[in-house]
């Protein structure tokens, strides 16, 4: 995947910037609304998605069947203009990351984080050419790294510098979104490229290049569906994002215990070659947990909050605790389960 001839196939469309542990660059926008989902009843549901996401995975679970609402799908390359949608009120829910919600709340959007899931940081890295001489992150002190900004990749870049006796001010940071990066690294333009996956497992898989580490231990590994206020005011919407949320938890779950069958959708969908989304389903897009929006999840949100407003990344620091909405927790498990797999 260098200039010297790319395989089409490896170069992922920035469409494909996906929710699981991080697809949430922070520029691009809608790339149209998308088609509906057929349901009963006079509710529509708009629902805010990225390609390969949610609605990909509910179809692929048959958690699209016996709708009593109608879902209309609004599909975004990212997590931030998805979430200006839901400021707007012209998306009712949608997925992201863990970082878009830190930014949109800095901006004092209206958002309300009413799900989470808690998968692993395994496919969120910090990446490196296969020849590179870097083999731990200390030695990231001077060159450039390339990262989209207000990404999940964008803390998880501040937070391994951080454990490594480093800050953002030590390294080069080139704001590019996934395509750009995606050439610029894999033209020796870059020293090292922060990403999640399927970014992760299409480098990996093409052997264009290795982990120099990884977010574990550091990010939270958190993903969220964050809904619009009015929403969730409106007393029949309520109900119809109760019963997607259900529905979505449901297909999560299916994911995991049917890994190939997914990845095969997921394949289709996105247009990854089977073998990346395969790896990428095992390594970081199955093993997501239901949890609770709870008090530690809160508390874990708002170290990113404190650790962009010491930046100066964001324009305030807020109290996350003001963009949550606990009333859909129900019995799940707190925020800190561990992750399957």
């Amino acid at each position: 995947m260098r200039r010297r001839l790319v395989p089409a196939a490896l170069l992922l469309p920035l469409a494909l910037l996906l929710t699981a542990c991080g697809g949430n660059s922070a520029a691009d926008t809608s790339t149209g609304t998308g088609t509906g989902t057929d349901g009963k009843g006079s509710v529509t549901l708009n629902v805010g998605d990225q390609k390969g996401g949610s609605e990909a995975i509910l179809r692929a679970a048959g958690e699209l069947k016996n709708l009593n609402y109608k879902i209309k799908w609004s599909t975004f390359t990212s997590g931030p203009p998805l979430l200006e949608a839901v400021n707007a009120g012209a998306v009712d829910i949608g997925g992201v990351g863990n970082t878009p919600p830190v930014f949109a709340a800095g901006a004092g959007s209206k958002i309300s984080v009413v799900a989470a899931w808690h998968g692993t940081s395994r496919g969120d890295t910090i990446l490196v050419p296969k020849g590179s001489k870097l083999t731990r992150t200390e030695q990231l002190k001077g060159k450039s790294v390339a990262v989209a900004q207000g990404s999940s990749a964008h803390y998880q870049l501040v937070a391994s510098l951080k454990a490594a006796g480093l800050s953002l001010s030590d390294v080069h940071v080139k704001y590019l979104q996934p395509a750009d990066a995606l050439a610029a690294f894999t033209s020796g333009k870059v020293d090292a490229w922060a990403v999640w996956d399927p970014y992760t497992s299409q480098i990996l898989q093409a052997k264009q290049g290795r982990v120099l580490t990884t977010g574990e231990g550091v990010t939270n590994g958190l993903t969220f569906q964050v809904a619009a206020p009015a929403a969730l005011k409106d007393p029949k919407k309520a109900a119809a994002v109760k019963d997607y949320l259900d529905r979505l938890r449901r297909a999560t779950a299916w994911a995991d215990d049917h890994q190939q069958a997914w990845a095969k959708v997921w394949a289709k969908d996105t247009g990854l070659p089977y073998d990346v989304a395969l790896a990428s389903v095992r390594r970081t897009n199955s093993t997501r947990v239901a949890v609770a929006v709870d008090k530690p999840l809160v508390s874990s949100e708002q170290q990113i909050v404190d650790a962009f407003a010491g930046l100066k990344l964001i324009p305030k620091k807020v109290d996350f605790g003001d963009f949550v909405d606990t009333r859909y927790n129900g019995g799940l498990p707190p925020s800190t389960t561990p992750a399957k797999g």
